[in-house]
C-alpha cells in the first residue's frame, strides 16, 4: 500500500477524497472540544483571574499564585546578552523582518475626502486602539508568526499589541523571547487554548480586554475564536494547515514529496494534497515521501497527518484540476510545471498561489513577505491573508451646507416614504424650509 491514497476524480472514491478535503473544517473541531472550550470561556468571562488561573494550571500545566504571575518577563529581563540564540538565526531574522515590512508597507494608506456641491465626506482610516495576538506554542514556537502579525499591526499604528502564547514555548524559547523582544512587544502572557482567548475577549481583574483578536492556533483556540466572535472582533477561524500542490509528470518528484512532509509536519490535522494528470508521478512522489521520511524527526506527525488528510486526486486534464482546486480553496497551492503554471492568472481561491519549482510554501511562511496567516478549510473562498487593512478600522464624516440640505431632503424623504419609515421621512423634510 503507498503511502498516499491515490485516487480518480470522478471516481466513487475519488469524490469521497474531494468531499473530505472540502468539508474539512467539520472535523477538525469536534463536538467534545467545542463543548469544552465553551465551559473555558464562558467561566473566565464569569469569574475573571480565578478562573483564567484553574484554566492555565488545567491546560498549560502552569501554576502560579496570581495573574500578574502570568505575565512574562521581556528578554532583557530574562535572557544575559542574547545567551540561547545564535547569530545565523537574528541575521535571518533581520532579512525577513525587511521583506515582510516591504511587502506590507504598500498596504498602509490614509483615508480620503470629497467635496460636491455643498456636501464633504471624509473617509477616516484609524488604526485599532488595543489588539491580541495569538503565537502557538504547543508543540514548537513559532517565532515567524510574531513577525507575520506584529509587522502589519506596527505599520497600521496599533498603539497596544497584546501576545499570548504558551508559557513552556515562551520559557523554553530564546528566539521566540528575541523575536518580540526585536519587535518591541511588552505585553506578553503566558497562556494558550481557550483560556488565553477568552482572557482577550473579555478581559479579567488583571487583564484589559482587547478590541480584535488575531493569529492562528490548534483547535481549543479556533473553538474559542468560534464563541467569542460577536464579542470580540476576530481575523477569522483559521484550521489545521494545508497544502495542494498541481504538478505535471516532469515535476520532480522529490522536491513535491519534501514539500507535502513540510505541510504534513505541522499537524495531525493538516492537508497535504497532490493534483496530477500523472499517475506515474503521484506514485513516484509517495515513494520519495516515504524515504524522506526516514530520516524526518517530526515523521510521526507527517504520517498522521498523511494518514487523515493526505491524498493524491489524479484528474483528466488541467482544466479539471483547476475546477477541483476552486472547490477545495487551499491555504496554499503551489503550481508546478509549464501547464500547471500557466493557470496562476485563474486561480480565484487559494490563501496564496506558489508558481514553480523555485518556489515553494516554505518560503511563504518565513522570507517572501505576505502574512504566513492565510485562511484555512476552504474558507480562501471569501477570506483574505491577513494584512494591515486588518488592523485598521474606517469610519466616515459627512457634512451638508444649508442649501445641500434643502436640495437632498425630498429626495431622502421619498426613498423613507417606499420603505415606510415616517419620522425619517419627516426629520428630512424638515431641512426643506
Amino acid at each position: 500500500m503507498t503511502l498516499l491514497r491515490t485516487s480518480k476524480v470522478g471516481s466513487r472514491r475519488g469524490e469521497r477524497e474531494v468531499e473530505r478535503l472540502v468539508k474539512r473544517a467539520r472535523r477538525v473541531i469536534d463536538r467534545k472540544t467545542l463543548r469544552v472550550a465553551r465551559r473555558i470561556v464562558n467561566d473566565v468571562r464569569r469569574k475573571g483571574d480565578r478562573a483564567l488561573l484553574a484554566a492555565v494550571a488545567e491546560h498549560d500545566g502552569f501554576e502560579v499564585g496570581s495573574v500578574a504571575d502570568l505575565r512574562m518577563p521581556l528578554w532583557r529581563e530574562d535572557d544575559d546578552a542574547g545567551a540561547g540564540v545564535d547569530s545565523g538565526f537574528t541575521s535571518a531574522l533581520e532579512e525577513a523582518i525587511v521583506a515582510i515590512d516591504r511587502f506590507h508597507a504598500p498596504q498602509v494608506r490614509p483615508g480620503y475626502e470629497q467635496e460636491n456641491d455643498g456636501v464633504w465626506l471624509e473617509e477616516r482610516r484609524r488604526p485599532l486602539t488595543r489588539v491580541g495576538i495569538y503565537i502557538p506554542g504547543g508543540r514548537f514556537p513559532y517565532p515567524s508568526t510574531v513577525l507575520m502579525t506584529v509587522i502589519p499591526a506596527r505599520l497600521a499604528g496599533v498603539e497596544e499589541i497584546v501576545v499570548v502564547t504558551p508559557p513552556r514555548a515562551y520559557r523554553e524559547s530564546p528566539s521566540l523571547r528575541y523575536t518580540l523582544s526585536r519587535l518591541e512587544v511588552r505585553e506578553i502572557w503566558g497562556m494558550g487554548g481557550a483560556q488565553a482567548i477568552a482572557a482577550l475577549a473579555y478581559g479579567t481583574e488583571s487583564i484589559r480586554r482587547v478590541d480584535k483578536i488575531l493569529g492562528p492556533g490548534n483547535s481549543w483556540v479556533t473553538a474559542a475564536k468560534q464563541i467569542v466572535a460577536g464579542d470580540v472582533a476576530i481575523d477569522g477561524v483559521p484550521g489545521p494547515t494545508e497544502v495542494l500542490i498541481c504538478a505535471v509528470g516532469s515535476a520532480d518528484e522529490e522536491l513535491v514529496a519534501a514539500d507535502l512532509l513540510a505541510q504534513a509536519e505541522h499537524d495531525p490535522k493538516a492537508a497535504a494534497v497532490l493534483l496530477t494528470t500523472d499517475r506515474g508521478l503521484a506514485r513516484r512522489v509517495s515513494e520519495a515521501m516515504e524515504h524522506q521520511l526516514e530520516s524526518l524527526g517530526t515523521a510521526t506527525v507527517a504520517r498522521e497527518s498523511i494518514t487523515n488528510f493526505g491524498c493524491a486526486l489524479i484528474v483528466g486534464d488541467l482544466e479539471e484540476g483547476l475546477e477541483i482546486a476552486e472547490r477545495v480553496a487551499p491555504e496554499h497551492l503551489q503550481l508546478v510545471g509549464e501547464g500547471p503554471e500557466s493557470l496562476a492568472e485563474r486561480v480565484r481561491s487559494a490563501g496564496a498561489v506558489f508558481v514553480g519549482a523555485s518556489t515553494p510554501e516554505v518560503f511563504g511562511d518565513y522570507v517572501a513577505g505576505p502574512s504566513h496567516v492565510l485562511p484555512t478549510c476552504g474558507t480562501a473562498r471569501f477570506a483574505s491573508a491577513l494584512g494591515v487593512e486588518d488592523f485598521v478600522r474606517r469610519s466616515h464624516c459627512i457634512r451638508f451646507s444649508e442649501e445641500a440640505a434643502r436640495r437632498w431632503a425630498p429626495i431622502a424623504a421619498n426613498l423613507a416614504d417606499v420603505e415606510g419609515l415616517e419620522a425619517h421621512a419627516a426629520a428630512a423634510r424638515r431641512r426643506q424650509t
